[in-house]
Parts: structure tokens; sequence; C-alpha cells
């Protein structure tokens, strides 16, 4: 934390590299990566241990951004060979489906490649070129952020050990160290809690469809969604007291045959690999920076799962920060580190615009009475009918390049 005191004890020699990353999540991940190939030396800290951070269950559609940082930083071979580009998607309306064609609309696409394998991919790269991670990192704490020599200090294997830097990546998580860094008079906080959750299931089942199905039930929210042609996620919209051991696989299989419609005729069912509820919020911390602190990803943003915007708002975050640090070594200017914040923002709150939109547009929420539910089925039937409202969509839904 800012101004702590210095532990008496270090591990000798004392380290120091022009970057720290905080995370070894996507966004630390492909920081680094995008840093080190213009030689700017970085180490990545990271809390959990290798195969805890390979193992998470993530959502995983891509932007054309996305794509792009991966192709740039030597991490997309496998993604190119797996990924399944999509050209549009379907939402579900009184029982039927009606195409969003992306591709004929903007001309652009999206990926869908799970955020799972993407981290290994990364952490393969960074390894192959003999990056520095530091997994298992415990107690990582940021003192002198604000001043021009920041340093962290952390304990591996119970020994505190020092890292001195210039400049510290905050890609930690909404529940990460570094946020929590910054002074609470010099940050903004701005929230949304969701009164519902997603109820999540994996199965090695092949997909009920070959792109992904948002529905709009009397029910309740449901999304047909893949990882790969065998692989299947599907989710449903439950209410935030709901337990897991209350939704057995069969009771999940049984209400996802209810809410999707037509599509319903195409489900496999299978035993879950893997089952979870997820709460939603829309969460933004302004700014994302404070003296040599920069924050990306969740450590500064959260939005609902609905618009598939969290690892995409990463990336973009991750863009613009690693062309600041870019510009700052090579060019020894530090304006874009300046603008950081600004720029950054400006993309994640159409973001959480359009999450917030599609969210309240897909989903049946408690105080919902008739008459905000048929302005609903309304806006859905207009959507429906109207190019430019298609178009409208599908620009937000594919992302915007920079």
């Amino acid at each position: 934390m800012h101004g702590a005191c210095c532990p008496a004890v270090y591990a000798f020699p004392l380290m120091r590299v022009p970057v720290v990353i905080i995370g070894a999540g996507p966004a630390g991940l492909l920081l680094s990566q995008l840093l080190a190939r213009e030689g700017i030396e970085n180490i990545i800290l990271e809390r959990q241990n290798r195969a805890y951070v390979e193992a998470r269950i993530r959502a995983g559609i891509l932007e054309r951004l996305t794509v792009e940082l991966l192709e740039r930083c030597g991490a997309s071979e496998r993604m190119r060979r797996e990924g399944l580009v999509h050209d549009g998607f379907s939402i579900l309306l009184n029982g039927e489906l009606f195409r969003i064609d992306m591709r004929a609309l903007t001309g652009f696409a999206v990926t869908v490649y799970g955020q799972t394998e993407l981290t290994k991919d990364l952490i393969d790269a960074v390894t192959a070129r003999n990056g520095r991670i530091e997994w298992e990192a415990d107690d990582v704490a940021l003192h002198d952020v604000d001043s021009a020599a920041p340093y962290l200090t952390f304990v591996k294997e119970g020994v505190t050990e020092r890292i001195d830097c210039d400049f510290i990546a905050g890609c930690d998580g909404f529940h990460g160290v570094s946020r929590g860094s910054i002074p609470a008079s010099r940050v903004s906080l701005y929230e949304r809690k969701y009164p519902f959750g997603w109820l999540g299931i994996l199965a090695d089942v092949p997909p009920c469809n070959h792109e992904l199905i948002y529905s709009n039930h009397e029910r309740g929210f449901a999304l047909a969604s893949m990882r790969s042609p065998t692989r299947s996620r599907y989710y449903i919209q439950c209410p935030l007291e709901e337990k897991l051991e209350e939704w057995p696989d069969e009771r999940i299989w049984e209400e996802l045959q209810a809410r999707l419609g037509e599509a319903a005729a195409n489900i496999t069912r299978g035993p879950a690999l893997e089952k979870s509820i997820a709460p939603l919020r829309s969460f933004v911390a302004e700014p994302m920076q404070y003296g040599r602190l920069f924050l990306a990803g969740d450590a500064a943003h959260i939005v609902p799962p609905t618009g598939a915007k969290g690892l995409n708002l990463a990336a973009s975050d991750v863009f613009y920060l690693s062309r600041a640090l870019i510009a700052f070594y090579r060019q020894g200017s530090a304006d874009e580190l300046s603008d950081y914040s600004e720029r950054a923002l400006t993309r994640v709150w159409n973001a959480e615009r359009f999450s917030w939109w599609f969210t309240g547009l897909t989903h049946r929420f408690p105080d919902m009475d008739s008459f905000a539910r048929r302005i609903q089925l309304a806006e859905l039937s207009y959507i429906k009918q109207s190019r430019a409202a298609q178009i409208t969509m599908a620009e937000n839904y594919v992302g915007s390049s920079v």
C-alpha cells in the first residue's frame, strides 16, 4: 500500500526492472509480451500458481482488436487454428430466432476462443522468451507510487523481496491490491449491481447452434454458446440467492430446453464439466492511473458478460498502455502516459453503456411490470425489423479498432 513501511529484511540482490506487472491474467500477460517485443524489460507478479491460473474458466469472444494484439505479440497461432470465426449471432424472440449478420452489417466478425486457452498461449509465449513470472507471490504491496521511484515488496517462499521500477501496471483484477493502493480521495467509483446472476454449465457436447443465441424468455434470460465444435457453454439467469446444489444437471438442461425456443430441439445433453453461479455488476474506477501506477482490465472496470466485453476491454487498455510505455522509453515522451486514463475510459464507458443496455434488453428484472415487459418486447421487435438498429447493435458487438 502507498506509504507502507518497508520490511526490514530483503532477499538480495535487490531487483530493478522498468515495468512491474501485477497479475498473470490475459491483460498482464499481453502487456508483458507487447513490451518485451519492443525490448522493454518487465516482470509479472502473480499470487496464484500456474496451474490455478491456467484452469480458470472464463468467456472467450474476441473482438478484432484483441485478435490483432495477439498476432502482434506472437501468441495467435493456436487461436487462428482452433478459434471459431462467427459472422453473426441470434436473438430468440417469442420462441423464434432472428439473426444479426455482423459481417454483412459492419464488415467484421468475432472469434470464439476460450479465455482459458488464450491464457495458456500467452503464458507459453512469455516463458518461450524467458520472460519472468513470479508465481505464488504473496503479500504484494505497492510503495511510493506517486513518486518517481516506486517499488514493490512481496513474499516468496517465506522471504520478502523488493523490486524497484519506473512504472507499475495493475492487472490484478477486481479484488487485487492495485486499485486499493490508490488513496480513496483520488479515485471515483461507479457501480451498478444486478439483482440476478448467471448459472453456467460447461459440457462436452456439440453446440445447439453454430453461433451464439441470446434468449429473452418469460422465465428469464438464457445464452447458448460454445468453446469448440464439441464443447458447449450454456447460461441461464437465476436469482442471486440460488445454490449450485439446487441445480443438478438435469434441472439445468430442462430449464435450457424451456428457454431456448426453436433451438431447444438441437440441444445435446451431457454431464457438466463445470458449473458456477456468477453475479453481474457494472463497475468503473476513474481515473485509471495514479502517479506511476496504471490500472488495466478488471482492476479498473467490470461489465456484465452479456455483451462479451470484459476480456476485450482489458485488451484495449493494454493497447493504450503499451503504446504509452513504448513512447516513453523509445521517444522520451510522457504525453501518452498522461492521457492513458482518458483514452481508455472513453472506450470503457461505451462498452459499459452497451453491456448495460443489452442486459436490460434480454433479462427479466424482479421489479419488471407488464408495461416494462411490453416495452422490452417492442424494442426487440424493432431491432428484428430495422436494419439501422441491427447495424448499431452489430457495431457495438464487434467492437472498434483503434
